[in-house]
């Protein structure tokens, strides 16, 4: 395949994977949007991992943006047909990001990808192949946060600051107490949670940034 050919195949699958918001009407990559289908009694369901059956309508990955979109009807609106949109309706998108996170750091855990441990993720990241997300629980102390920033910048490092989550919610996911600093090596688990923790900063006050780049950041364990 020549150049030409392979960046129109790169523009093509990335307009696939773009959606119009149905509140602001916005065309939103995967990281920015949520999708919502209606289930067979008509009411509105998230679907996180977008794969359930049904028209899909999406809405931006914040709390406000689903909030209007059950106050305002516009649920009914994309779907054409009267169904229905219950308040609670951004507290379970937040609900089902925060396990669906749980769960990718179990798996990270168990396949051995996930380091734990101020002292331990200071250490990977002198590694030859050193994590591309560093998770910080996002009560924990600032100090701690800055130390391993600032070792990051040092080292080099560019990988992605990820705070939305608590001590607890950490604590839970990892089957361990007060786990506050954590690191993830590059792969595929990798890539989700740093989708998933952009989707649901949108639904907590929460930031997000590269460590060592100019971009958006977020953090510490």
């Amino acid at each position: 395949m020549n150049t030409a050919s392979a960046e129109k195949t790169q523009r093509e699958d990335a307009a696939a994977r773009e959606r119009r918001c149905i509140v602001t009407g916005e065309i939103l990559p995967d990281e920015g949007r949520v999708r919502f289908v209606a289930d067979p009694e008509g009411r509105i369901v998230p679907d996180i991992e977008g794969k359930l059956p049904g028209r899909g309508m999406w809405v931006k990955a914040e709390r406000a943006a689903v909030a209007k979109a059950v106050a305002k009807g516009l649920f009914a609106r994309a779907a054409k047909a009267q169904v229905t949109a219950d308040a609670d309706l951004p507290d379970r998108v937040e609900m089902l990001l925060v396990r669906r996170m749980a769960g990718d750091l179990g798996l990270a855990r168990k396949s051995s990808v996930l380091v734990l441990g101020f002292d331990n993720v200071a250490r990977s990241l002198g590694e030859r192949t050193p994590p591309a997300v560093l998770i910080e629980a996002s009560n924990g102390a600032p100090d701690g946060r800055r130390k391993l920033r600032n070792a990051a910048i040092n080292q080099g490092v560019k990988a992605r600051l990820v705070d939305c989550l608590t001590k607890g919610e950490l604590a839970l996911a990892l089957g361990r107490e007060n786990v506050i600093h954590a690191a993830l090596k590059p792969g595929r688990l990798a890539e989700r949670l740093i989708l998933e923790a952009a989707r649901l900063e949108g639904f907590r006050p929460a930031g997000r940034k590269g460590v060592g780049s100019s971009g958006p950041e977020k953090g510490q364990e």
